[in-house]
This record gives C-alpha cells, structure tokens and sequence, in this order.
C-alpha cells in the first residue's frame, strides 16, 4: 500500500528544506523523480546530496546516465534516463552491477524511460510546475504509513 502527502515549494529554500527533511528519513532504496524538464529534479538532488554530506558539486548525468557518489562511506547513484533510447541501453552499461550494492541509494530521472530494467521505487517525488513557474507542487509517495505521517509533520511548514 502506498501513502501520499502534498505540499507546495513556493521557492528554492522550500525545495532545500524538503531535500533536508527527506535526507533525514531515507537512507537506502530506490527513488524516483518524476517531472517535466525544469520542474526542479536535479535541484533537489543537489539539496538532497548536500544534505548527506556531499561537499562539491552535483551535476544533472544527462549524458553519462548515472553519476556516483560516496557520501561517509554510503553509495549512492543518481541516474538520468532523460536521453535512453531503449531500456535494455541500463542491461549494456551494467546496471546490475549498480543495482547489486548492498545498502544503496539510487534516484532516478525519468524513471518511466528505464522500463523493467529498474526496480520499483520505495520513494516517489513527482514536481509539476503550477501555473506560476516558480511556485511547485509535489506529491510525495512512500510504501510506509508511519514515514508519510512523519513527512507530513515535517514538512507542513514547506
């Protein structure tokens, strides 16, 4: 069973505090971002890895598909499947071998782009751009009652 909770990011800072706020409660597992190009995927990764630890920069692996990370001693794979073709392209570059890491955390771009090559996700976060072009509306889905009622609490000031 799966448990949504909504909220509003009416500036970057809102998006830096739900990326600090999540970075708190999912450590492993698979995450998917769902949105349109601009809608603030990469940017709350950015937030999200900072938040974990991560010192430098965090770029959007629109071309090299996937960028890893070791973040105090964690794995960590952020992938853009933006430009995939065919999902069997993850079987040629070795996804396995990503997905065999014990105890990993993988984000994923565009995650309808890599079909049943990628597994399903524990965490989606799916960023629409309202009419307002700055302001984004989330709708964050998680498989536990008890972490959906946690982020509610949390991020009710977001």
């Amino acid at each position: 069973m799966s448990y949504s909770v909504k909220f509003t990011l009416n500036h970057e800072q809102d998006t830096q505090h739900f990326a600090q706020v999540l970075s708190k409660q999912v450590h492993s597992g698979i995450i998917y971002l769902i949105g349109d190009l601009g809608a603030g995927k990469t940017t709350f990764t950015r937030y999200f890895l900072q938040s974990l630890g991560h010192q430098g920069s965090v770029k959007s692996p629109t071309y090299t598909l996937v960028e890893p990370y070791t973040i105090q001693g964690k794995e960590i794979f952020h992938f853009d499947l933006y430009r995939l073709d065919d999902p069997y392209e993850l079987e040629l570059m070795g996804i396995r071998d990503y997905l065999d890491t014990p105890d990993g955390l993988f984000l994923f771009e565009w995650p309808s782009k890599g079909g049943d090559e990628i597994p399903q996700p524990d965490v989606v976060i799916d960023i629409q751009k309202s009419d307002d072009e700055l302001i984004r509306l989330v709708t964050l889905t998680v498989n536990s009652e008890l972490l959906a009622q946690t982020l509610q609490e949390q991020l009710n000031g977001a």
